[in-house]
């Protein structure tokens, strides 16, 4: 089944399985990110560090603090991960709603699914880029994630949370695409 196809839920174990190898798999956490001005270790920071006040706001949900990223980034993602999947098996998640000024309400499974699991999934890219280690992502879900985004394109970029795209020669593959589009050169490599 493709990534596409799972629930929420399973969707979000699969993504955060890959990005969770990529937190464990990381020897140097000071190590610059494909985004400028971060380090790997501030890509695992985002992660842990906007979706509590996204959900607790939106959707009256408390995430248990794991240790700050700066002491521990490993254990500070284990506890993170652990709760947001807790929530998403937790069946009366499908029947609660996040309220948001910008998005109206939305069932909570699919806010964290269509906000955060897909952050999720293209800061694997980053993480794996700046720690050394396989980038692969799903080309099906990078090919899915770019054909809904991409008539979407003012308004991302008038966001503040995606650069520029980077111009990728013609039939270049979709995670090259997905990841010229949301404003990382696919071609960067952390400076020695």
């Amino acid at each position: 089944m493709s990534l596409a196809e799972l629930s929420p839920a399973d969707r979000h174990r699969r993504i955060a399985a890959d990005f969770t190898a990529r937190v464990e798999g990381a020897k140097d956490w000071d190590a610059p990110a494909p985004v400028a001005g971060w380090t790997a270790r501030d890509v695992v920071r985002h992660l842990v560090e906007w979706l509590p006040g996204f959900l607790s706001s939106g959707a009256g949900v408390t995430l248990p603090a794991g240790p700050g990223v700066g002491t521990d980034p490993v254990q500070s993602w284990h506890v993170h991960v652990t709760a947001v999947q807790e929530l998403l098996d937790d069946p009366g998640t499908a029947d609660r709603t996040l309220s948001n000024p910008h998005l109206g309400e939305i069932p909570l499974d699919q806010a964290i699914d269509r906000f955060y699991t897909t952050d999720v999934f293209m800061h694997t890219w980053d993480l794996a880029r700046s720690t050394g280690q396989d980038e692969s992502l799903d080309p099906a879900l990078c090919a899915t994630l770019l054909s809904g985004m991409e008539p979407m394109d003012e308004m991302l970029r008038a966001s503040g949370q995606y650069g520029p795209a980077v111009p990728v020669p013609a039939g270049a593959d979709p995670q090259t695409r997905l990841i010229a589009f949301i404003g990382r050169d696919p071609n960067w490599t952390a400076p020695h």
